[in-house]
This record gives C-alpha cells, structure tokens and sequence, in this order.
C-alpha cells in the first residue's frame, strides 16, 4: 500500500512540475516589473505609477516602477524585448515611438513581432509652453517669430521621432516655418529647458501642468480635438487654423511569446485598476481620459498604427536611407 501511494504521489509531483524544472505556481507568484522609458516626474512617469497603485491589489502582487529613458521612449521597449523572459513579469508602457521609429533608422526591434500587446490604457494632452515672461504671446506669435527668423526658434521635446517632434515638424511644414528641434530625455528636463531660457518653447504633455498653473510657464495652444478641462481658455491647433489632432495614445505590452493565461490576468487586472477613483483623479489632474482596449483590439490596432506612422515618416522625409 505504501509503496502504490508513494507511486501516486510522485506522479502528483511530476505532473506539477512547469518548464525548466520547477514546480509550476499560479501567475504571478511574485511583483511584476512596469518599464517606463521615461524619466520620474513626467505625465507618463505620474499616470502609470498611479495605474500600477490602483491595479496591483486586483493582480495579487506588487507592480513595480522601472525607468528606463532613452532613445525617444523606445529603450525600456527594446531591453524587455532584447533579454526579458515572456514569463508576465515584465511589462512595459508602449509608446508610438515604438510603431515609427525603425522606419527612421535602424533598430533591433520589429514592433509588429517583439511584443504581447496586453492592454490599451490611455493617451496625452499635449501642448506648446513658452516661459511667462516670454515676448509670444500666443501660439500665432511663436509662428510670426519663427516665419521672420528661419531655424532661429527652438523647441524642446521627450525625444527625436516622438509624437512631439512629429507633430511640430508637420505644423512647420504645414504652415511654412523652420524652427530647431533640441531633444532630452523626459518631461522635466524640458520644461527646465524652457524655464532656464536654453529653448524658446516646449512641446510636452501635460507634466508642465504644475508650472502653467503656478504662473511659472504660459500655455500657447494644445492638440486635442477639443479644449482641455484644465485649461478651458487656451485654443486647440484647429481652432487658429492648423487642422491636427494629436495625443498619442498608449499602452502596456510584454515580451513576444507569452502565455496567453498571463496576458488575461495581467489585462483583467489594469482593466480593473483604470476604474479606481485613485487612477482616475491621477490621470484627470493630468488632463488624460480613459482610452481601453482588450488585447486583442490593441493589437489590430497597433497593425493599423504601423502601417500609419511610415507613411507619415516617408511625407516628412524623415525615412531612413
């Protein structure tokens, strides 16, 4: 008898036993690491942390914040995807820089085949800041300034390639200006840049939503279909005569090849962290609305966006040769 139970428990044993040795465990079984590829402090930086409080009591283990700036919010992207396990314990926020930039120069990323696309979160509002005390006014003297003294004007972005450099490259063309492009890393190296004088303006989302308010920067105009709930008085591009809408939205994705079980749990978890209050008051100070997609339809999309984002590249002349 001793000897039949001992045989059954052993085949209890091996049937536990999960891919590489190990005694299989229910995901997660320990905290799940969120890349973020930009600095602390930033719009993006503030929501996902505020994501990662509210979704981590649904996920049943800590999510912890890892920033990884670099390379126009692509780095943390590309590191997950060079050396992380498709275990579910490392995630990362998916910016569209991901989507455009190997159409511009090289990279060791295919966005269309490296990445598990989990769940789509949100998007930004953008805007161009100048410094309070600046001659301009509003965005139509920014433009004036920038028409009267080619290359002269500078501007500061997250990035080259970013949302931010893409859309203030297609008013120039659109309106017929040249301004310089200065690119860094995150949201607060420039708005310190445009608070220090170093730029003549700043195109960022909404991490410069404290010093507008604090009377430190001035608000030109902002890129959302509509006006802001935050800054009600401040004019849409579409409204002054620039027909674009941008806000580059976003979401988290894993490594290529993960466990669809992983995806569903990690998915059902940020899906139920986007409802809490706390997320909601986080993303909403930050003037950020709830933008959900199932993991299937942010992956459809995500093949539409490609397909979206070289054909702007190639009009811009931005294409690599």
């Amino acid at each position: 008898m001793s000897i039949r139970w001992g045989a059954v428990a052993l085949v209890a044993a091996l049937a536990a036993l999960g891919s590489g040795g190990v005694l299989a465990q229910a995901f997660p079984n320990k905290p799940v690491t969120m890349i973020v590829p930009w600095t602390p402090g930033g719009s993006t930086d503030v929501a996902m942390r505020a994501l990662a409080e509210a979704s981590q009591k649904h996920l049943g283990q800590s999510i912890v914040i890892d920033n990884k700036p670099g390379a126009s919010g692509t780095l943390g992207p590309a590191t997950m995807a060079a050396g992380a396990k498709p275990d579910g314990y490392t995630i990362a926020q998916m910016p569209i820089t991901v989507f455009r930039l190997p159409y511009m120069q090289k990279t060791a990323f295919d966005p269309l085949k490296d990445f598990t696309y989990i769940i789509h979160v949100t998007g930004y509002t953008f805007g161009v800041v100048v410094k309070a005390d600046s001659p301009h006014k509003t965005f139509q003297d920014l433009l004036d300034f920038a028409k009267a003294n080619p290359g002269k004007a500078t501007y500061a972005t997250s990035g080259a390639g970013t949302s931010l450099h893409i859309t203030m490259e297609q008013i120039a063309l659109k309106v017929g200006v040249r301004w310089t492009h200065v690119p860094f890393k995150g949201g607060a190296e420039t708005s310190a840049a445009v608070l220090g004088g170093h730029v003549t303006a700043t195109a960022d989302s909404t991490g410069w939503g404290p010093l507008v308010n604090a009377g430190e920067l001035r608000l030109l105009v902002t890129w959302g279909a509509e006006r802001t709930k935050n800054w009600p008085n401040v004019p849409t591009l579409r409204e002054i005569g620039i027909d674009f809408v941008s806000n580059s939205p976003f979401g988290l994705a894993g490594p290529k090849g993960m466990d669809p079980k992983a995806v569903q749990v990690l998915h059902d978890a940020f899906q139920k962290g986007m409802n809490e209050k706390s997320y909601l008051d986080a993303i909403a100070k930050l003037d950020m609305a709830n933008d959900y997609k199932s993991s299937a339809d942010y992956t459809k999309y995500v093949e539409t966006k490609v397909a979206e984002e070289k054909d702007i590249i190639a009009k811009l002349g931005l294409a690599q040769k």
